[in-house]
């Protein structure tokens, strides 16, 4: 069990004392992700904004400034073409086609036929306006559901205050990893969606066990300040909260590296928001509970405790 620490058996970092540091980096992510939202907006995919992708191998090498002229003089509309995997990998999206069903599936047979024989198609999906806005809306339904029902969990199981503090560091990761799709306008598509949601649930994972801890620590050392007792009931999970996060992206690294495109946005999003998650365990969530003070049974308020000491 000793190869496993990586960390000494006693730890006694700050954390608390770098509580603004950490609140400030997080607002400045905050309001990066909602400027870039406000200004770029989503690269909504397929399932959300409408149209039609293609997944394609082909037989030989791809000239993709060839393709995309070839394409772009089809009248499809919008076409984009992006190359991933290998050389003789595409990715072709075409914008929604007037007209209905008909007209999208007559723009598949159109890129078909312009791609000529030799070719492999993995993927072909088709995509109505009015189907991919119910998707956007209900994924953020979702969303919005599963961060306040973890909300009601944790103020259930512990106090109030704990469940405010869960409530703003979930809320926190995943607008944040949010912030990574607007920022590099990477495509958001259900796969993305999955990825919050995933991401949502890791996250109130490692708050709840610090939670725990604290919880516990305030029973056992009723005389020790909010500081001294959040930081020890912190430095006590680290190697637990480093030691599951490490292990989890273990897992998820050779997915991001090899698990091809169909995969590429959903590790990635996991990968930032388990780092992201873990530093909001550390160093948001349980900070946050300094001013919104738990109730802690069987501690003297300051006015009994000098009173007593006067006594004494």
């Amino acid at each position: 069990m000793r190869l496993l620490r990586f960390l000494p058996d006693e730890t006694h970092f700050d954390f608390v004392g770098k509580r603004l540091i950490a609140f400030a980096l997080s607002a400045a992510l905050f309001v990066l992700t909602l400027g870039s939202l406000g200004v770029q907006g989503l690269n909504l995919g397929i399932d959300f904004a409408g149209g039609i992708l293609i997944e394609a191998k082909s037989g030989q090498d791809i000239d993709v400034g060839a393709l995309r002229a070839t394409l772009g003089s089809k009248d499809l509309g919008g076409v984009e073409l992006q190359q991933f995997g290998g050389p003789r990998d595409i990715l072709i999206r075409v914008q929604q086609q007037e007209g209905g069903e008909a007209a999208n599936r007559a723009a598949i047979e159109t890129v078909r036929g312009t791609l000529g024989p030799g070719w492999e198609y993995r993927r072909v999906e088709l995509v109505g306006p009015k189907v991919g806005g119910e998707l956007l809306r209900d994924g953020v339904i979702a969303t919005v559901l599963a961060i306040l029902g973890i909300t009601a969990y944790v103020a259930f199981r512990f106090e109030w205050q704990f469940g405010v503090a869960a409530l703003i560091a979930t809320a926190h990761d995943v607008v944040c990893t949010l912030g990574l799709f607007t920022l590099f306008q990477l495509e958001f598509d259900l796969t993305a969606v999955a990825a919050l949601l995933t991401l949502a649930g890791y996250s109130i994972n490692d708050t709840v066990v610090v939670f725990d801890r604290i919880r516990e620590t305030m029973r056992r050392q009723k005389s020790w300040d909010m500081r001294m007792l959040i930081n020890e009931s912190v430095n006590q999970t680290l190697s637990r909260t480093i030691l599951t996060s490490g292990s989890t992206l273990l897992a998820i690294l050779p997915l991001l590296m090899f698990g091809g495109s169909a995969l590429f946005n959903f590790t990635l999003a996991l990968t930032f928001g388990i780092l992201l998650g873990t530093y909001s365990s550390v160093y948001v969530a349980a900070a946050l509970l300094l001013y919104m003070k738990p109730i802690r049974p069987g501690r003297p308020v300051a006015g009994e405790a000098a009173t007593a000491g006067e006594g004494r």
